[in-house]
């Protein structure tokens, strides 16, 4: 291949859009070769296609898709991969060796086209050419493109402007073959097949939408349809296509491709299915539009239309009795493997056998062809090297890149050459590329011991062979990345589903981890950031050997952690394996009395040092978790001794990296305000009930919800001066954090009020006016509040006010229960109350018990506890202590129904002890 430059020059500006400026032709020098001509735009041209491609490899890939859809869209197939070879290799000079932009222009004839090939890099250095044409040595790169073009293009040549310099060639259309193309046996009259006295063809033209647009003469006789009846309408409402298992072509899929030939019916106008026999072929108008033209003729005369089975012509490969052999076949062995990896394996061993070379490997390319990736190898350490990467362009000249065939002779002299083959001993090797249609597949090579072991006559036999073998390690390439899509999406369903069941932080490391191994790693370890001001801590460590998590965590807390860096994507962490391996050295010297250094070679199961180096020794990297634009933590991934990790398993790392860190960092922020919420819910119960002499108080608190420990209902008992105590039990309207807010205001205001010597229905009046100046956060509130004295001959004096609050019951000894009080309206609703209090004295064993609304109002379908069902309870509770008594009236609560509790419920059990049942 030819560059076109001079040493030295410079790469001038860009011509600017739209400039005209005239161009210069360039003959190469001396006798001109029958192929250059000057002038080739003669012929009309009637179709013309543009593209430019910025300097970077992957746009010769793209440089070629395009003219090969291009040519195909003109119907070009004949001259569609010489034209995309000449394309290549121009287009490789433009943007990797001129390292300029390359302008792509694609001109139809009547007769040919004529591709122009630009770039910005206008120095002259065409290669002399006589009459014959010589292409010079295998090894040479020089002039390669050129002489390409006059090989292979019926007319080329080289045109210079102060700016740019083009390069075309035209070729030309074969002349297509006139004659038999096809033909059968004479046979008798009662061997040919069956048809009816006129035979029928119906010609129907479906657009791109699959409607049809025109119906002929027999398509009307045949299904009895007339054109005026089908026109516009979709041929699938017509068609009957048999579902034939394991088949997923429709006619809608059937009528897209390029040529389609088979059986169907058509549904006749009678309502009755004609079976026919179909040949479509896809073609488009003038304008570019698309259509596909479908002829049919009955099923039994499916002889006029059907080709003719295509019978093997012998060739080179034929075997002694006739039979034709694949060239595949012949290479590879047969069977063939039927997966990847067997396949590769099997190229290389066949290979070096060959070749009779010490050993063999294959790489494959990344998807825009920049890389390359280990995936077989034979006499070399493969589990050390498996999944390594490698340039395509290793260095300048062909012998750096692995598009082009390439001899070495002996490494030594050029080090680094091969870097798959550094340090194993191998001297001379030859590399052929794998490519499918001009794409680079991958790269082939074998290797010996000794320098001087291949010429330019194996890489022929090799680049024979890789030509061979390249579309089906494609084809089983292709297969295995989309196997390894669909499971890649499964994985990542599945890990989302999982992330997202939990808000709990611990959960959540643990997960991250158990996703990560060994489904993409060996060993995982998680490190969490808690604010910008921290540094990483190691907060999770997983290896599938739990044997081996110990020793890989004391490993890693003597390492400084990795950098925090945002940066999306994988980065390799040397740091484990380097401080693994020389603790791993100390510990074997240790073990073998050994000081100084290192002299022999240790085996690997010396001790858990050795154990925990071996995990680590291989290929590590970080990925950042990243949330809400902060780094929260990295993600560590590792891979045991000399293994490296797969480019497709990174990406998907990379992915699940994503959904984990917001999956931890929701379950930061939800930690943090569950601590928050239940702090200040806890502000608003009271501190403890106090010790009161003469009686016994229990309180039963339960706040409806998850993670709530206050809602609308609240309860206190506190004291208000010597010997006098003040109880309360209230129901907010409505539930949740607002309802909270009331109830802490109303739980306050209660004590303030009550300490300062004011009676029972002056604090709710006040309590009353408090809860209005809320304004539109105001909730109205029942309220049972009273004031107990334990009296000197064991009773207890009650003043209570029941402000629209279910009504306190007092449980006799003798198991009468009645109600203690009067209702009274709620606090809340209107400004002006009027409210008083009554004086209930409770005597030895008498019981006070008061409740929420969510006690009274408990339901199970349309059966509701009420006030009956509490009395009928509270009647079973005679002779017992106020903490069983607020038991008791629990416990029925809740086996009253099943499901759980939907309201906040307080229980407030007051009782003047007495003697007690036996």
């Amino acid at each position: 291949m030819t560059t076109g430059v001079i040493p030295g020059g410079h790469n001038p500006e860009p011509r600017p859009t739209g400039e005209l400026v005239p161009q210069q032709r360039h003959e190469p020098a001396g006798q001109q070769g029958p192929h250059v001509e000057t002038r080739s735009r003669s012929s009309v041209i009637t179709a013309r296609a543009a593209a430019t491609f910025e300097p970077v490899g992957r746009s010769v890939a793209t440089a070629r898709a395009f003219v090969r859809d291009t040519l195909q869209g003109w119907g070009f197939a004949d001259i569609v991969d010489d034209a995309v070879v000449l394309t290549s290799e121009l287009v490789t000079n433009a943007v990797v060796h001129a390292g300029t932009h390359a302008d792509v222009l694609c001109l139809r004839t009547e007769d040919g086209v004529r591709i122009e090939v630009a770039d910005r890099y206008p120095e002259r250095e065409v290669p002399l050419q006589g009459s014959a044409v010589n292409m010079g040595s295998p090894d040479r790169e020089g002039g390669r493109g050129l002489q390409l073009c006059a090989a292979l293009a019926a007319r080329w040549g080289v045109e210079y402007t102060p700016t740019h310099k083009n390069v075309w060639f035209q070729l030309d259309l074969p002349e297509r073959p006139v004659g038999t193309r096809a033909a059968g046996p004479s046979l008798p009259a009662d061997l040919l097949p069956l048809a009816d006295g006129r035979v029928r063809v119906a010609v129907v033209q479906i657009d791109r939408k699959g409607s049809v647009t025109a119906w002929n003469e027999d398509a009307e006789d045949i299904f009895g349809h007339t054109a005026a009846e089908v026109t516009g309408k979709p041929l699938t409402d017509l068609a009957a296509w048999p579902h034939t298992p394991g088949t997923g072509t429709g006619i809608a899929e059937a009528l897209q491709l390029s040529r389609w030939e088979g059986s169907y019916g058509i549904r006749g106008a009678d309502g009755r299915v004609t079976p026919v026999y179909a040949s479509h072929l896809r073609v488009r108008d003038t304008g570019g539009e698309p259509s596909t033209v479908c002829l049919l003729v009955r099923d039994h005369e499916r002889a006029v239309l059907q080709t003719p089975l295509r019978v093997p012509a012998s060739d080179a490969t034929g075997t002694a009795d006739g039979q034709s052999t694949d060239p595949f076949e012949v290479f590879i062995g047969s069977p063939a493997p039927d997966d990847l990896d067997g396949l590769l394996q099997r190229t290389v061993e066949r290979a070096r056998d060959m070749l009779d070379g010490d050993s063999a490997f294959l790489l494959l390319a990344t998807d825009d062809e920049t890389e390359l990736e280990v995936r077989a190898s034979t006499g070399l350490p493969s589990a050390r090297q498996r999944f390594a990467r490698v340039p395509v362009e290793a260095g300048p000249g062909r012998y750096g890149s692995a598009r082009m065939p390439a001899v070495h002779d002996d490494l030594t002299a050029v080090p680094g050459a091969v870097p798959l083959l550094g340090g194993t001993g191998m001297r001379s090797v030859v590399t052929v590329p794998l490519k499918v249609e001009g794409r680079l597949t991958g790269s082939l090579g074998v290797a010996a011991e000794a320098p001087g072991r291949y010429s330019n006559e194996e890489a022929l036999r090799l680049q024979f062979a890789a030509d061979r073998i390249a579309l089906a390690v494609e084809s089983a390439r292709l297969g295995e990345l989309e196997r390894l899509r669909r499971g890649s999406l499964s994985f990542l369903v599945e890990a989302s589903d999982l992330l997202a069941g939990t808000l709990d932080r611990d959960q959540t490391l643990a997960l991250m981890a158990q996703m990560t191994v060994p489904t993409l790693a060996t060993w995982c370890a998680v490190y969490t950031i808690a604010d910008q001001a921290s540094e990483p801590y190691l907060s999770y460590v997983l290896h599938e050997d739990e044997e081996l998590i110990d020793g890989i965590k004391s490993l890693l807390s003597k390492v400084p952690p990795p950098d925090p860096v945002p940066t999306p994507g994988a980065r390799v962490w040397t740091a484990p394996g380097e401080h693994a391996h020389r603790a791993a050295l100390r510990s074997s010297m240790r073990s073998l009395g050994l000081t100084g250094g290192p002299t022999r070679q240790f085996s690997s199961g010396i001790g858990p040092t050795l154990a925990t180096a071996s995990a680590v020794g291989g290929e590590t990297v970080v990925l950042p978790l990243v949330a809400r634009n902060r780094v929260i933590g990295m993600l560590t991934l590792g891979k045991p001794t000399d293994e490296h990790f797969r480019q497709e398993i990174l990406e998907l790392a990379e992915d699940l990296s994503r959904r984990a860190a917001l999956a931890l960092d929701n379950a930061r922020l939800y930690s943090e305000r569950t601590a928050i919420s239940q702090a200040l819910q806890r502000s608003l119960l009271p501190p403890g009930t106090p010790h009161i002499d003469g009686m016994e108080v229990e309180v039963i608190y339960r706040a409806a919800g998850e993670g709530n420990e206050v809602g609308g209902d609240f309860y206190d008992v506190f004291p208000i001066s010597d010997g006098a105590y003040g109880f309360a039990i209230g129901d907010v309207c409505g539930t949740g954090p607002n309802a909270a807010a009331v109830t802490g205001l109303a739980r306050h205001a209660l004590r303030l009020l009550a300490r300062e010597g004011l009676s029972g229905p002056a604090v709710l009046e006040r309590l009353n006016s408090a809860i209005l100046d809320e304004g539109d956060r105001s909730r109205f509130l029942t309220l049972l509040y009273g004031e107990m004295r334990p009296q000197e001959d064991g009773s207890a004096e009650m003043k209570v006010v029941c402000a629209g609050h279910p009504l306190p019951l007092r449980l006799r000894p003798d198991g009468t229960v009645e109600a203690a009080a009067e209702p009274q309206p709620l606090l809340g609703v209107i400004e002006d109350l009027d409210l008083y209090e009554q004086t209930v004295t409770l005597d030895p064993g008498d019981v006070l018990l008061c409740v929420t609304d969510g006690v009274t109002e408990r339901r199970e379908g349309t059966r509701m506890l009420g006030d009956d069902g509490l009395a009928d309870v509270l009647t079973t509770c005679t002779g017992l202590t106020a903490g069983a008594v607020a038991a008791r009236i629990m416990r029925a609560v809740e086996r009253f129904a099943s499901d759980a509790p939907s309201d906040d419920m307080a229980i407030l059990a007051m009782r003047v002890p007495g003697l007690q049942k036996d």
